[in-house]
């Protein structure tokens, strides 16, 4: 059998990276032999994971690459550019390598890059997570710390709508925007905005909080709000992180890939 590698120019914490791992883990679990290789290590311990410069490669491999550029197809049984941005890696700018088709996660991520390529439509996978229990009055701002997640505008909604303890769970990828627009909210000590870093367990998020804030000026997938249909927690975003994603089951996932990658078991 072929083996599958996910070759990643970014495995820090963020939704790309989690889409890899659970995907990593969703083949080798139907034992189909899967490796995600990326250039940081907080993958590795989540899924059969490795660094990126480490990879090695036979011709009958089946390679799925997000956020690296490549100049030319290279001699491998399947090359599959699976992309999971837009404004970050947009597509109609470059030279993406030729591959046998893009994988987009949403009908409207593949609508905003408008290239005429082959594409398959396929959506990340919503981890299994149960209904959180009631909890106090708390809200929280989930996702990367940076401009375009406007997570300074989702603190103020929280704080408009009577919220007094607020939870950012993410890490600060954007440090001039957080040192500008968010960190004022975490020194005012008339306000109780806390910073929790990035948490691995979305059940320990949500059984802490009772309300999402999401105020980013576009999503591609937003697994936030499919997160909170499943936890019953509130949600509560604006109409720029709205997208047209699908919400398939693990089964259907697993099926369309091993449609388009030719895999049978």
């Amino acid at each position: 059998m072929s083996r599958i590698k996910i070759l990643s120019g970014w495995s820090l914490p963020g939704g790309s990276t989690l889409a890899h791992i659970n995907l990593c883990n969703m083949f080798n679990k139907h034992e189909i032999p899967c490796v995600f290789y990326g250039p940081h290590p907080w993958h590795i311990s989540k899924c059969n994971g490795a660094f990126l410069q480490s990879a090695d490669f036979e011709p009958d491999d089946i390679i799925i690459y997000h956020y690296l550029k490549y100049k030319e197809r290279p001699p491998f049984k399947k090359f599959v550019l699976s992309c999971h941005e837009t404004d970050l890696f947009p597509l109609g700018d470059m030279n993406f390598g030729q591959p046998d088709f893009i994988h987009y996660v949403s009908n409207s991520q593949r609508k905003w890059h408008n290239v005429n390529y082959p594409y398959h439509i396929i959506p990340n996978i919503v981890a299994d997570l149960d209904k959180s229990p009631l909890t106090e009055k708390r809200a929280g701002v989930i996702g990367s710390i940076d401009r375009h997640k406007n997570t300074h505008v989702s603190i103020q909604r929280a704080l408009d709508d009577g919220y007094d303890e607020i939870s950012l769970f993410g890490e600060a990828t954007d440090k001039s925007y957080f040192e500008e627009k968010v960190k004022p909210y975490l020194e005012d000590a008339e306000l109780c905005v806390i910073h929790e870093g990035h948490v691995d367990s979305k059940q320990e998020i949500y059984d802490y909080i009772d309300v999402v804030y999401h105020s980013s000026d576009r999503e591609t997938f937003n697994l936030i709000k499919a997160e909170c249909d499943k936890t019953g927690v509130d949600y509560r975003g604006v109409e720029s992180a709205d997208t047209d994603a699908e919400y398939w089951s693990e089964e259907e996932i697993l099926g369309k890939w091993l449609e388009v990658l030719e895999i049978s078991q």
